[in-house]
Formats: structure tokens, C-alpha cells, sequence
């Protein structure tokens, strides 16, 4: 494909996006052959096929919405405050020692990470360093072709639009059944968002000055908010157990939940506040954080010694 640089950029950040719907397919795949084995008859297949696929759309769906892409990682990171640093972001002179599967899906979800981090921040030279880090990542995975030229064009025309591009790639996967199968994606589009997820919680953690408030730091509450992301990125893993890689990834994750545990968020009472303006009454509480420094400083750590094992 002859695609700018810039246009190469998008792709990798809508590539990710593929791959997070792909991973939703391939777990309610799993889910299927657990429903059906042990039945036969090519009667009863046909006739639940519409079924299947209506709920691996849906599946697909709500993954999708629930994890957060690069791009909107970096976002998260932006609007509560942070400033750039690229010191933070993993060097593109690192792309010569990854030559293993794990390795390349893992950094392939750093890389896209930080190349949204730089493209945020109006970091264009940082930007294009990092889109060519990303696709020695993707060609060593090859996995380039998950996406053809026309289905970039369309995503690109709706980038904004998420229903469309939800749409778009609901009709690629079913385009492509079997692309899943044949580049072996089932287990490594999990270690790809692993990777990205990561890297967006490093510079979180990294960004957060020393001495803030906790309770009220816009950074530290996108960090909290994790605990979301963290319980989906476990259950696409468990979808995938039986690699060995992905079991590595497994007890790393569940290191980091073990210290979100000790993280609470207490709900105030819910109170109906009228709008004079439109006379529209909203229901509304508030969130406190309950998380000190000793907590936030274990998982700072935690973070930080996963993602240099990745990188190295």
C-alpha cells in the first residue's frame, strides 16, 4: 500500500481499534464452541448462525466503546493537565530488539500509544518517529493487511463518527472470517491492547506531580477510572488462557488488580437538581477517591516495572 505518512498514522490508531473488535469476535467464538460442543446435526448450526453473529457484533460492540484507544488515552491524559514528555514515551531505537511475538504485539500497543501522545501534543517529528516504530512492529507481526486501502479511506472519512466506524468494521470482520484464524490475531490483538494500556497508565502515573492531592487530582482520577478498563482487558485474557503468553500477561494483570482492589470510590447520595433554563431535572452524585500515597506509589511502581519489562 502507498499510503503518506500521516495517512499511515491513522491507520495504526484504526488498526488498534480493529483489533479490539476482532479480540470482542474471537471471545464470544470461544464462548460458542463451549454452547455447542458436544452437539451435532448442520440443522441446528444453520439455524443459529444469525444468532451468533448478531451477538458477536454485539460483543464486539461493547468492548469496542469500553476500552480506551491510544488516541483516547492520550486525550484523557491531555485534558486532565498533563504537558508532554517525551523522555516518558519508548525510544524508536528499541524497534532492533523486538523479535518475538510478544515482544512486537506488546510494543506495537506501546508505540501506538505514544505516537497518539505526540500527535496530541503537536509533536510532529516525535509523531512520524513513532508511526515508523509502529509499523516495524506491524510488519514484523504482519498484520498489516488486516485493513486494505479502501477500508482506511472510508475510516478516515468517519473518523469522527463512531457508530460509523463501528459499522465499518462490523462489515470487514464479516468480510473476513477467516483473517483471524490465519494470522493466528485470536491471542495477540489481547497482548497489542495489553501493550497500549499500559503505556497510557505509564505516562499517567509519570505525569502526576509530587506532593498533589490524590483526592483531587484530575490525573490521578483518570488513573482510578482504569478499574474499568482493567476488569475487560482480564476477561479478553481469560478468553485466551490457553497461550502462554497471554498466562504471562495474566499474572502481570492481575499484580495490577490487586492493588486497584485497595483503591475505593464512594458514591454520595443521589439528588434530582432542576435546570431552570429548560426545566429538565438530572439526577446527580458525586465520587470521592480513597486512595493514599502509599497506595498510588505501589501501583506507580507496579506500572512502572511491567512496562520496562515490556520494553526491554
Amino acid at each position: 500500500m502507498n499510503i503518506k505518512p500521516m495517512d499511515t498514522g491513522k491507520q495504526f490508531l484504526l488498526l488498534f481499534a480493529f483489533l479490539v473488535f476482532l479480540f470482542g469476535s474471537c471471545a464470544t467464538d470461544k464462548s460458542k464452541e463451549n454452547k455447542t460442543s458436544g452437539t451435532s446435526g448442520l440443522s441446528e448450526d444453520f439455524n443459529s448462525e444469525d444468532d451468533e453473529l448478531t451477538e458477536k457484533i454485539n460483543t464486539a460492540k461493547r468492548i469496542f466503546y469500553s476500552l480506551p484507544s491510544p488516541l483516547e488515552t492520550a486525550m484523557l491524559i491531555k485534558n486532565a493537565g498533563a504537558n508532554y514528555d517525551g523522555d516518558l514515551l519508548n525510544k524508536v531505537e528499541n524497534t532492533s530488539k523486538y523479535n518475538t511475538n510478544l515482544k512486537l504485539a506488546l510494543n506495537l500497543g506501546i508505540y501506538s500509544t505514544d505516537l497518539s501522545y505526540a500527535s496530541l501534543f503537536d509533536q510532529t517529528q516525535a509523531t512520524l518517529s513513532y508511526i515508523n516504530a509502529a509499523k516495524k512492529m506491524a510488519d514484523g507481526l504482519e498484520i498489516l493487511d488486516a485493513i486494505d486501502e479502501s477500508t482506511i479511506r472510508r475510516l478516515e472519512e468517519n473518523i469522527n463518527n463512531r457508530d460509523v466506524i463501528i459499522d465499518i468494521i462490523s462489515e470487514t470482520l464479516l468480510n473476513s472470517n477467516s483473517f483471524l484464524e490465519d494470522k493466528g490475531l485470536q491471542s495477540t490483538s489481547a497482548i497489542i491492547l495489553v501493550g497500549g494500556w499500559v503505556e497510557g497508565l505509564h505516562i499517567a502515573t509519570s505525569l502526576v506531580p509530587p506532593g498533589a492531592d490524590l483526592k483531587t487530582n484530575k490525573l490521578v482520577e483518570r488513573i482510578v477510572d482504569q478499574k474499568l478498563s482493567l476488569n475487560i482487558i482480564i476477561s479478553l485474557l481469560e478468553n485466551n488462557k490457553d497461550n502462554p503468553e497471554v498466562q504471562i500477561l495474566l499474572k502481570d494483570i492481575a499484580e495490577l488488580k490487586a492493588i486497584y482492589d485497595k483503591i475505593t470510590i464512594e458514591q454520595s447520595e443521589i439528588t434530582a437538581v432542576e435546570d431552570p433554563n429548560t426545566n429538565v431535572t438530572m439526577l446527580k452524585s458525586e465520587s470521592t477517591i480513597k486512595i493514599n500515597k502509599e497506595i498510588f506509589d505501589e501501583l506507580a511502581m507496579k506500572v512502572k516495572e511491567l512496562r520496562t519489562r515490556y520494553i526491554s
